[in-house]
């Protein structure tokens, strides 16, 4: 398998550090709101590249925070915590939202088909593992007090700018949007591992350090969960694009400052979900989640079908137009799909293995879902039996989690109900054109066809069969 791996800026082999095993990490929501769906779009692909690990045959652990604690409204370390900001508008304690969020989060997930993640840990109950961590970088000196706060230095690494080429001017105060300068910082890249009351007496969430009473910083929790629990050595850290800096970029200082050497060798970063007017974000007011979608109609498995059309390298644009033709395409897949339901026929293994080997080609090149969900169509052109395609689609979809064979069961059903529905006679009609049109008798089946006309029903011939619909 090749993924592209932001560190490299290449397509890099996938080589896990132990045979068989993949340690991973995801970063998790801020538990302030409910996710948009530009959100969700990164814990899609995430889940498609943990479930295309396991069915490869890894053995995956994957982790992931609940940030519930120190995610402030500017990557400048600067503004309000997002979680105060969430109880001050809802006039609830911080920790009555974050499990308000939190639940509504994984119900979100569970509509998506994604998968919860071996270890889900929440930033407030590894505040014993902040400290030490940040205590052994003062040690070290990699970390300093300044103004009742601990800062990282930046100037102590060798490189800080790990993903992109940037240079010092990049973050000056203004550039960024949201940045504030700090005075306090020695270096204008800089940043917060824990703030003391000095700073934001109204924080709810505070904790006893050797520094004062106060509170982590967003990035050390990322680092200190993943470390807790899966060890000094990390293959796969995953997340969206605009996490990359600073977020990760200070993830990966911290970590390999405090480790004493490298940390994580690939990152996977989805990029984002637009509208017309650019990145969906909930500060610009575009907030769509899953709960609206289903009360616009959609099926959320609809929207997770929209997400895997597109490579997750690519900005995706979301309009309701887009939409509503990857919930017809979904609704047809699904109808071809339960044409085969039978299961009949032999099993082909020379069939069964070539077209296997067009999914697994799409996902082993960077994870290109929009091939993958080709090879399904594919499985269903193909000139093998239903046995065969029956079982391939179903292996498919325990890593594409489209819920394809439900969806064409309930698509046979639903064509059965509206069956059960015509009269006697028209059926009866439609099996006599049907015979003289494999008869070649075309004046007799036109003829028969103008007679269910007249009885008010519409016969078509379709790639599943002889349709029956009423007219209008």
């Amino acid at each position: 398998m090749k993924l592209y791996n932001s560190l490299t800026r290449s397509k890099d082999d996938f080589i896990p550090r132990f045979e068989g095993k993949v340690s991973m990490y995801t970063c998790g929501p801020t538990v302030y709101h409910y996710a948009h769906i530009g959100n969700l779009r990164s814990y899609i692909m995430e889940d498609v590249l943990e479930k295309y690990l396991r069915f490869s045959g890894y053995d995956v652990k994957r982790v992931m925070n609940i940030t519930d604690v120190g995610h402030l409204s500017s990557d400048g370390d600067t503004g309000d915590d997002k979680m105060l900001k969430g109880a001050k508008r809802e006039h609830k304690s911080v920790m009555e939202i974050a499990d308000f969020y939190t639940k509504a989060f994984f119900d979100d997930c569970k509509k998506l088909n994604i998968k919860t993640p071996d270890v889900v840990e929440p930033a407030t109950s590894c505040i014993d593992e902040f400290i030490r961590v940040i205590s052994s970088l003062i040690e070290k000196g990699f970390a300093y007090e300044a103004g009742g706060n601990i800062y990282f230095d930046t100037s102590k690494l060798d490189k800080y700018y790990v993903f992109n080429d940037f240079t010092e001017e990049d973050l000056a105060v203004g550039v960024r949007e949201g940045v504030e300068e700090d005075g306090n910082k020695r270096n204008k890249a800089d940043f917060v591992l824990w703030f003391t009351k000095s700073k934001f007496d109204d924080q709810e969430l505070k904790w006893d350090s050797p520094w004062g009473v106060g509170y982590p910083g967003w990035h050390i929790e990322c680092s200190c969960i993943s470390m807790k629990n899966l060890g000094e050595y990390l293959d796969l850290h995953c997340g969206g694009i605009d996490n990359a800096f600073p977020h990760h970029t200070n993830e990966i200082a911290q970590s390999e400052a405090y480790l004493g050497h490298e940390w994580c060798n690939y990152w996977f970063h989805v990029h984002h979900l637009n509208t017309d007017g650019g990145k969906m974000s909930k500060s610009k007011g575009e907030f769509l989640t899953v709960s609206l979608l289903e009360e616009k109609g959609y099926d959320p498995l609809v929207y997770r079908f929209f997400c895997l059309q597109s490579h997750y390298r690519k900005s995706l644009v979301f309009s309701y137009e887009n939409l509503d033709n990857a919930a017809a395409a979904y609704k047809k897949l699904t109808a071809k799909i339960a044409s085969v339901l039978d299961g009949s026929g032999d099993h082909d293994e020379e069939a069964y293995s070539s077209l296997k080997k067009r999914f697994t080609d799409a996902l082993d090149n960077d994870l290109n879902t929009a091939l993958a969900v080709t090879a399904v169509y594919d499985v269903l052109k193909a000139d093998t039996s239903n046995a065969v395609k029956l079982r391939l689609i179903h292996e498919f979809d325990q890593v594409l989690s489209l819920g394809l064979i439900e969806a064409a069961k309930k698509s046979a059903s639903e064509g059965n109900s509206e069956a059960d529905d015509i009269p006697d006679e028209v059926k009866a009609l439609a099996e006599q054109r049907k015979a003289a049109r494999k008869d070649k008798n075309f004046a007799l089946a036109d003829e028969i066809r103008d007679k269910i006309s007249a009885l008010g029903y519409t016969v078509t011939e379709t790639r599943e069969g002889t349709k029956i619909t009423k007219n209008s």
